[in-house]
């Protein structure tokens, strides 16, 4: 997460550079506006996946369904429960407020493991369902608007961003 900002900044390059001009547009209403305090996060959400860079230059997914849930002071699980590529997790609350996603990512017939289950020092996909570590920072900018940002993903691009609307 140290190195957000620098592979933000080599993605974005590419997308605008690479990008269709429907593409950019939702790019750019995904990532208007500034992260605030959290309220009202927990609910069902409309969620697409954004791909920036490495394979592609910008490719963006449809609405699927996503689902955030309160699991304690600080805490909710999100899951993304429709499409063939879905992640699931915490997100917790840190220290001046950031929210960090402890998810992992999979395809059908996974997770294999949650992710503290994951191997700490191999980025090698588990089977079943391809699971591999997906943490990200949580960003909600609006009761109708929140990002989690994912950094150098382990497959497919160089950052995703995944787009919730409500």
């Amino acid at each position: 997460m140290a190195a957000l900002d620098a592979h933000f900044g080599a993605a974005m390059r590419e997308a605008l550079a690479g990008g269709a001009p429907e593409d950019i547009a939702v790019l750019t209403q995904a990532m208007a506006g500034a992260a605030g305090p959290v309220a009202g996060l927990a609910g069902d959400w409309r969620c697409r996946t954004l791909k920036l860079g490495e394979i592609s230059a910008l490719v963006v997914y449809g609405n699927f369904d996503c689902r955030i849930t309160e699991a304690g002071p600080g805490r909710w699980e999100m899951q993304k429960r429709t499409g063939s590529q879905r992640t699931e997790g915490a997100i917790v609350s840190g220290p001046g407020g950031t929210l960090t996603y402890y998810g992992v990512g999979y395809v059908a017939g996974g997770p294999a493991v949650d992710y503290a289950g994951l191997p700490p020092d191999d980025q090698t996909a588990i089977e079943p369902g391809q699971t591999v570590a997906q943490p990200g920072i949580v960003e909600q900018v609006s009761q109708t608007h929140a990002r989690v940002l994912f950094p150098d993903p382990i497959l497919e691009s160089r950052f995703d961003i995944l787009y919730l609307t409500r």
